[in-house]
Order: C-alpha cells, then sequence, then structure tokens
C-alpha cells in the first residue's frame, strides 16, 4: 500500500477567538492561496489550513485515502475538521470517508463548478461540454499540471489526441489580474482553441467558509 502523503500546514494551531471553536479546513493544495485570501480578508483566525498536495488530482482514487489518513491525524487537536474538495473525481470516494468520519466536505463535482457557483455551472454544463476549465492555480501551473503530465512537451503532435474535440479554453478568474489573464489567453494558444474569460470571484468557496465562520 502506498502511503497517504502529508498535509503540509500553512497555518498554525493556537487558541481560538473566544465564543469560536477550532477549525481545520483540510484542502486541496490548489486551493490555498484563495482559502488563505477569504482567511484573512474576514479574519477567521480560528480557522488553520493544511493542504495535501495539489497533484493528487493527476491521481484521484489516492484522494479519499489521504484525506482519511489526515483528518486521523489531525482530530484530536480541532473542535471540527472541514474538507475543502469537492468530488474531484474520486467517484464518490471521498463524500463517502467524510460520511463515515463525520466530518463535512464541499458540495459539487469539482473546483469548476464552486467558482463558477454549482447551480449554474450545471445548468450550462450541457452546452458547455467543449469546454476546457482552467482556474487561476491551473494557468500558474499550466505546464506543470497540463503540458508535461500529458507528454505535450516531448510530443506535441499528442495535442490533437487530448484536445481534438474541445472548442475553447474558459478561464474561471478568481482574481482580477491582467498577468493572468495573458498567461492564460497563451494557454489556449498553445492548445489551439478560442479563449473565453469569466472573473468568478471565490463563488461557492467563500460561502462554504463563510457558513462555518
Amino acid at each position: 500500500m502506498t502511503e497517504a502523503p502529508s498535509p503540509v500546514t500553512l497555518t498554525r494551531e493556537g487558541l481560538a477567538p473566544e465564543g469560536r471553536g477550532r477549525i481545520l479546513l483540510l484542502a486541496c493544495g490548489a486551493l490555498a492561496r484563495e482559502i488563505l485570501a477569504l482567511r484573512e480578508a474576514n479574519g477567521w483566525d480560528h480557522m488553520d489550513l493544511a493542504c495535501l498536495p495539489a497533484i493528487l488530482h493527476n491521481a484521484p482514487e489516492k484522494i479519499a485515502p489521504a484525506v482519511r489518513e489526515a483528518v486521523g491525524r489531525h482530530r484530536a487537536a480541532y473542535d471540527a475538521i472541514f474538507v475543502v474538495y469537492a468530488d474531484c473525481g474520486t467517484g464518490g470516494d471521498l463524500a463517502r470517508v467524510c460520511a463515515e468520519l463525520g466530518v463535512e466536505m464541499v458540495a459539487g463535482p469539482h473546483c469548476y463548478a464552486f467558482f463558477e457557483g454549482v447551480a449554474r455551472f450545471e445548468a450550462q454544463a450541457e452546452e458547455e461540454f467543449t469546454a476546457f476549465y482552467l482556474t487561476d492555480f491551473l494557468v500558474r501551473q499550466f505546464d506543470a499540471f497540463v503540458i508535461r503530465p500529458l507528454g505535450l512537451d516531448r510530443h506535441p503532435e499528442l495535442r490533437d489526441a487530448y484536445f481534438g474535440h474541445y472548442e475553447k479554453v474558459v478561464h474561471l478568474a478568481q482574481v482580477d489580474d491582467p498577468d493572468l489573464a495573458r498567461a492564460a489567453e497563451a494557454a489556449a494558444a498553445r492548445l489551439g482553441l478560442a479563449f473565453e474569460r469569466r472573473l468568478t470571484g471565490y463563488g461557492d468557496l467563500a460561502t462554504a467558509l463563510a457558513a462555518r465562520a
């Protein structure tokens, strides 16, 4: 059995403000920047953040076991743990593990949906099945999470095999950053696809965290 990866803790455990229980946000590393921004903006100093490696998304069958191990490791130190993952390709396994452990998780199929807003994303999903989505994290890590894992740096001729049925790249932007917008448009050009940008903000992620504040 492969050992589950250890979460990297980005905030320290401490005393919760009076009247507020200490909460651990156990999250995908791809969401760290956004969670820390929301935590700081809202003064949620009773929340700590521990992240599992974002690269687990390339092997989603490993996400649920990694979450199980991390919850077991941290549970005694916190009043509550909130799992900041959607299903993320686990085929329901993560939801089953969270239910078994008695911890909550973010609703939705993946981060594209909760940044856009799950209801809106699902309403337009049938019309956008030829869209390839990028979040701000994936724009920043486009080579590491798209180009190299698919071998397109070594075999660009595989582009059609992977993306021949896509029509556009949709950048779901969490922040209004011109440099990120240009990088996302460049990523679309590398894939030979049309480009669309939507400024979503933090979407349902902000709502989910605020509900636990």
